[in-house]
């Protein structure tokens, strides 16, 4: 039988304040404990009580009001509320002695700050020392700074739903005093005009994270990358199928348009590029405008030429990758020795490299294998979807035994688990598994890897059946 926690003394009093007295709860706000303020806001709040919300925004001990995820989006009903309350605070030339606040975030986030302050967890020491913060705040005169709105943006539709819509009339009406911000930028469907009109309204350089997850033309990057130019902050971008139809002297004055404003993001870690079909025969100059050293690159079904991924081994900006996704580009006819330069380059902070559906032969993997050794950060290494032989996959599973910290493998299944006309087979699979394990037992320590059975080029299905991709997987005893 369950026992419930009893309510907090400080909780009871906040509820029987609001209660007895609306009034008398307003005028004690100057005196009371700080403690009580997140329970009184949220008794306040879901009870819509509009006069204690803008007085106890006059007050509000904290630097930061994690409101976002109170609010059942797109309902503005709650949020009229506070902003009618934020209105009284910024018409004011000198803010109340005790108002700390500064930052209205309207991100789905601050659920642990309301459970640890309305007592659902045991956090007194932690509690003890936001309280101390915003009491050491409260002694020092802070100057009248613009108040920062923190939103998360993902446009999905043609127009902003009715909840954004509210919210940036009223920024748009406050500029001066109010700063919309947004660290994560997702971009699924939204015509160009009103991309453009949404970001006019948000402080640029705040944006940390941008996605582009929908089919553009490499003349809409083009005219999207202005805007991508001013986002000087940005550490990670996604880019995902960006199409060209043929490379002529006007797409190459678009690939300069984007490539330009790279130079700019002095900040970028991540890149990661989905189809970049413009990229095919021009990836150098996409790689001299990197201004910093990449963490993760993924460049993902794709073509590239031979001299593009030589370039890419040369560049300077990829010699510390934690992360390298070239899945999908084609290598079937390419000399593994830029393959072999780049894994000798990142060999001592590689920690994830995915080659699936590369086409790499034997010949190459073998050449790459004594680099490949070497990369003793290594943790994930998926080189399914390739027409490897059973005999250089042994050799795969001996050169990486010695990777300590490997603990993902994804394996092709030898090719002679396949008839000459492709389709799986079952029971030569089944011997060659037999193999395998008998391999990893040789070799003597606990291994977990997946073998990929690639689908069948008749039916599309694996072994000729309606089911999901096959993995088996061997875990061998110390």
């Amino acid at each position: 039988m369950s026992v419930r926690t009893p309510p907090r003394l400080v909780d009871l009093a906040g509820t029987s304040l609001l209660r007895d007295n609306e009034a008398s709860a307003i005028a004690a706000l100057e005196y009371l404990p700080t403690e009580l303020f997140p329970s009184l806001f949220l008794e306040a709040f879901f009870g819509r009580r509009v006069e204690t919300l803008k007085a106890l925004l006059q007050a509000w001990p904290f630097v930061r009001l994690p409101l976002g995820g109170l609010i059942k989006m797109p309902h503005v009903g709650p949020l009229q509320a506070v902003l009618e309350g934020l209105d009284v605070l910024l018409a004011q030339k000198v803010r109340p002695r005790r108002c700390k606040l500064r930052i209205l975030d309207l991100r789905n986030t601050g659920q642990g700050f309301w459970r640890m302050w309305s007592g659902a967890r045991q956090h007194a020491s932690s509690s003890l020392h936001m309280t101390s913060l915003a009491e050491d705040s409260s002694s020092t005169e802070q100057p009248l700074a613009p108040l920062e709105v923190f939103i998360e943006l993902c446009l999905k539709k043609r127009t902003l739903d009715g909840f954004h819509t509210y919210l940036f009339r009223w920024v748009e009406q406050r500029r001066v005093s109010i700063h919309l911000c947004c660290k994560k930028l997702q971009i699924f469907s939204m015509p160009m005009k009103n991309i453009k009109d949404v970001l006019s309204r948000v402080q640029l350089d705040c944006i940390q994270e941008v996605q582009v997850n929908c089919i553009w033309h490499l003349s809409t990057l083009a005219r999207f990358a202005p805007l991508l130019g001013q986002m000087t902050s940005v550490q990670r971008l996604l880019l995902s199928h960006i199409d060209v139809s043929a490379f002529e002297e006007q797409q190459q004055q678009q690939l300069v348009q984007f490539i330009s404003q790279i130079l700019g993001l002095h900040h970028l870690r991540d890149l990661h590029m989905e189809s970049p079909s413009f990229l095919e025969g021009h990836l150098d100059q996409m790689l001299r405008c990197l201004t910093t050293c990449l963490d993760n690159l993924s460049i993902t079904n794709c073509l590239l030429t031979e001299l593009d991924l030589n370039h890419l081994s040369q560049c300077p900006n990829v010699r510390q990758l934690k992360g390298l996704d070239l899945g999908g580009v084609t290598m079937t006819n390419f000399s593994p020795e830029f393959l072999q330069v780049l894994l000798e380059k990142v060999a001592a902070t590689l920690q994830e490299l995915d080659l699936n559906q590369c086409g790499i032969t034997d010949s190459q993997l073998e050449v790459i294998l004594p680099a490949l050794s070497r990369c003793l950060q290594l943790k994930c290494f998926i080189l399914y979807g390739n027409h490897l032989s059973m005999a250089v996959l042994e050799k795969l599973l001996r050169h990486t035994s010695g990777l300590p910290s490997l603990n993902i493998e994804l394996y092709p299944a030898p090719r002679e688990s396949y008839s000459s006309q492709g389709v799986p087979l079952e029971g030569r699979f089944a011997q060659l598994r037999v193999e395998f394990l008998k391999v990893l037992q040789d070799l003597g320590h606990s291994r977990i890897i997946g073998i990929f059975l690639s689908p069948c080029p008749y039916c599309g299905y694996d072994i000729c059946d309606d089911m999901e991709p096959i993995v088996y997987h061997w875990n061998t005893p110390d």
